[in-house]
């Protein structure tokens, strides 16, 4: 599994690395049967349907130490298991009190908590800038786009996993929004692409109402 790993993330994984999503595994594994993080018919593929389809948009990290948030982090996936292939900071945003509380004491269980904050809030409450925003399953594009384009600067990469829809929400977000975008394919997932979007602003002051 290790080398699926690094073919995911297009980087070296070390034991002490692998070790740690091994943990954080158990973690979700116990957590799960109190409280719905991820769906029960995929626990028994949990490394291909949430692992491996999160370590992905670790090979498209514009530089090592960039800054990343996940809005809507949930489970941690993908912002868990981000942090533990990079080497940056990485803010979770995740507003349901319990799964906050998962978090909080994930990252605290694995080491991360010097630079994985867990801020239990709405994204709108968030302050500050970031190299990377993702998101895994939170909102369609363009109303991603207005939740978040205060947490970006110039540089600012916005690195999106998207199912089928992904065209038709790139049609929808481009009647506010303007950006580069180009698509990436999913290695877990044929159906599935990784939205890799930069330069984002906004067309018009209508593009505010979708905040």
């Amino acid at each position: 599994m290790i080398e699926a790993l690094e073919r995911a993330a297009g980087r070296f994984v070390s034991r002490e690395t692998f070790s740690l999503l091994e943990r954080y595994i158990d973690l979700l594994n116990a957590a799960s049967s109190t409280q719905n993080l991820i769906s029960s018919s995929t626990l028994d593929n949990i490394w291909e349907r949430h692992i491996l389809d999160s370590a992905q948009l670790v090979r498209l990290e514009p530089h090592a130490g960039a800054s990343w948030v996940d809005i809507g982090s949930g489970a941690g996936l993908p912002g868990v298991v981000i942090a533990a292939l990079t080497e940056g900071p990485m803010t979770l945003v995740e507003p349901r009190r319990l799964r906050a509380e998962f978090l909080n004491a994930t990252v605290d269980a694995l080491g991360l908590a010097a630079r994985v904050p867990v801020h239990p809030t709405k994204i709108e409450n968030i302050r500050g800038q970031f190299h990377v925003i993702t998101a895994r399953a939170v909102a369609p594009l363009g109303r991603l786009l207005g939740l978040t384009h205060h947490l970006a600067h110039d540089e600012t990469i916005w690195v999106l996993p998207k199912g089928k829809n992904a065209k038709s929400e790139l049609a929808e977000a481009e009647r506010s929004w303007q950006y580069d975008v180009r698509s990436e394919p999913s290695c877990t997932d044929p159906r599935a692409t990784i939205l890799v979007l930069s330069k984002v602003r906004a067309k018009n002051v209508g593009a505010k109402s979708n905040r």
